[in-house]
């Protein structure tokens, strides 16, 4: 059985950082597209980022180079290192998987990726 557990939100001042940590089990992350996705109350469900084992990788223009997606194969563990937090970044953020090649092209359609953690709150106030 394949699990996604998500941690490492909080809250934390405009500016401030905080790295996510997304412990997988079931599933080799560097055989699949690991995705960031987030989702605002009122607003649909966004794509973050995206990373195939550090071959292709891409992030979403609200970004603006503030995030940086990376995982660590032998602790079978992605990591999203968000810095100069806003309060737009306030959402539940989540891990999900898709089959290996995905994470080109339209990485973000949510419909592809097979599998997903519960979320973790990140809260970014002013």
């Amino acid at each position: 059985q394949v699990q996604l557990v998500e941690s490492g939100g909080g809250s934390v001042q405009a500016g401030g950082s905080l790295r996510l940590s997304c412990a997988a089990s079931g599933l080799a992350i560097r055989n699949y597209c690991m995705g960031w996705f987030r989702q605002a109350i009122g607003k649909e469900r966004e794509g973050v980022a995206c990373n195939e084992n550090g071959f292709r990788s891409n992030y979403a223009d609200f970004v603006k180079g503030r995030f940086t997606i990376s995982q660590d194969n032998a602790k079978n563990t992605l990591y999203l290192q968000m810095n100069s937090l806003k309060p737009e970044d306030t959402a539940m953020y989540y891990c999900a998987a898709a089959p290996w090649g995905f994470c080109g092209g339209t990485w973000s359609a949510r419909t592809q990726y097979n599998y997903w953690g519960q979320g973790t709150q990140v809260t970014v106030s002013s």
